[in-house]
């Protein structure tokens, strides 16, 4: 949906971050969390730049799920399985993500 600009190097928990996204988010939110035509939005988007989605709307959202409410793909359901750790580097890889695409 959208185009991500890759850093050049990520963190190493950035790392970690990007391996727990593709096992247990990419298959909705598409590679490099550029979000999937009528599946999932863009993760690296101005929407979810940390003044307006802290790091704590990831965890809520990969425990409780999320009402539809910025796009028009439907309510996204929890993620089975994940524990809150593996959502935290998620979310430190989508913020490096974002930094690398100018969304601060």
């Amino acid at each position: 949906m959208v185009t991500v600009q890759l850093p050049e190097s990520l963190s190493e928990n950035g790392r970690i971050g990007e391996r727990i996204f593709q096992g247990k988010c990419m298959v909705c939110h598409g590679q490099n969390a550029a979000g999937q035509n009528g599946v999932a939005p863009p993760l690296v988007h101005s929407i979810y730049r940390p003044g307006h989605h802290a790091d704590a709307a990831f965890l809520i959202a990969a425990r409780n799920g999320v009402r539809a409410h910025h796009w028009k793909f439907g309510n996204m359901p929890p993620v089975e399985g994940i524990t809150d750790g593996e959502v935290r580097m998620i979310a430190g890889y989508i913020r490096e993500l974002q930094q690398a695409n100018g969304i601060k």
